[in-house]
């Protein structure tokens, strides 16, 4: 398979001229975008059937295609919610199978941490998902290829992220100290390996945390989202937070639909996220844009707290 998704010449991303009142791009993708809200009160549900619910809701095919599940695998701690939960991630490999796809994979390449499987063993991966190391790759360590025209100029990634048919962004429902939420698409920054741009991810930082998570997506269109939002997290995320219960799963092909929907959920205005707004050409933002499936965002909408600095953010 080729470089996936490459604009040609597109190194910073493109927004359009005519906005509404609330500063977001009137233009977009043409149509619609479905999302597919999904109650789950525990990690004890049968978490499969779910998920391959809000594929259906979605209209999500992937009968004969290579999958590469990417959770959110950042660092552990027994007292809060970091990472994707093993019951999450555990159930969509057995879904994605069960939907008929030729290959299901999981690949991660944690910011903070190098030593993954260890990683992975505290958050209960490595014992808990049947095979684990059978099926995951580092992508920290993976072999990579360049891409022409990220940011402006070439940037290496992961083969195995290059390779997939589809990249299912396993994402947790948190705040982020510095970016407001951190869902589906800043989960893509596990994409960028560690071993070519440092922990944690450095060369991101130096772009700007918003432009680079509008960059990845711009880079990556072949995705789908699943974010864990039984519990996520609140607060000084997206490590030092607290758990919040709020009893979703949040699913779409427009990583930037699925990342409105759960920051209306979790009580933020996505028209007020950096990210989201560099993002509305990618992409629907404006809830009118939304094809809300499942259960309607107000009806589960549950108050994340928020630092000081993105106070501002909270939903009117």
């Amino acid at each position: 398979m080729g470089l996936v998704g490459v604009g040609a010449g597109a190194g910073i991303l493109s927004v359009e001229a005519s906005r509404s009142g609330d500063g977001v791009p009137e233009a977009g993708p043409p149509g619609k975008s479905p999302v597919a809200v999904l109650k789950a009160a525990s990690y004890e549900e049968d978490l499969v059937a779910k998920i391959l619910e809000g594929a259906r809701l979605c209209g999500l095919n992937v009968r004969g295609k290579r999958v590469l599940l990417k959770p959110n695998l950042v660092e552990f701690d027994s007292a809060t919610a970091i990472n994707t939960d093993m019951a999450v991630l555990a159930s969509a490999l057995e879904a994605f199978r069960a939907l008929g796809a030729a290959e299901v994979r999981i690949g991660e390449g944690p910011g903070h941490r190098r030593d993954t499987l260890g990683l992975a063993e505290e958050a209960r991966y490595l014992h808990g998902i049947r095979d684990f190391e059978g099926v995951f790759t580092d992508l920290n360590r993976d072999d990579v290829r360049p891409v022409e025209g990220f940011a402006g100029e070439r940037f290496y990634f992961p083969q195995s992220a290059l390779g997939a048919d589809l990249i299912v962004s396993v994402a947790k429902m948190k705040t982020h100290h510095w970016a407001g939420a951190t869902l589906s698409m800043k989960n893509l920054f596990g994409l960028v390996p560690g071993a070519v741009y440092g922990w944690p991810k450095n060369k991101l930082h130096y772009i700007g945390i918003p432009r680079a998570i509008a960059e990845l997506n711009r880079t990556f269109r072949n995705t789908f989202a699943l974010v864990d939002g039984i519990v996520g997290m609140e607060g000084n995320g997206p490590i030092q937070g607290q758990p919040k219960h709020a009893g979703v799963l949040v699913m779409g092909r427009d990583l930037a639909a699925v990342d409105s929907t759960c920051c209306r959920i979790m009580g933020i205005d996505p028209t007020k996220v950096e990210y989201l707004r560099l993002a509305s050409a990618l992409g629907h933002v404006r809830e009118s844009a939304i094809d809300q499936r499942g259960e309607s965002p107000r009806a589960v909408r549950t108050n994340f707290e928020l630092i000081s600095q993105f106070r501002n953010l909270r939903l009117a």
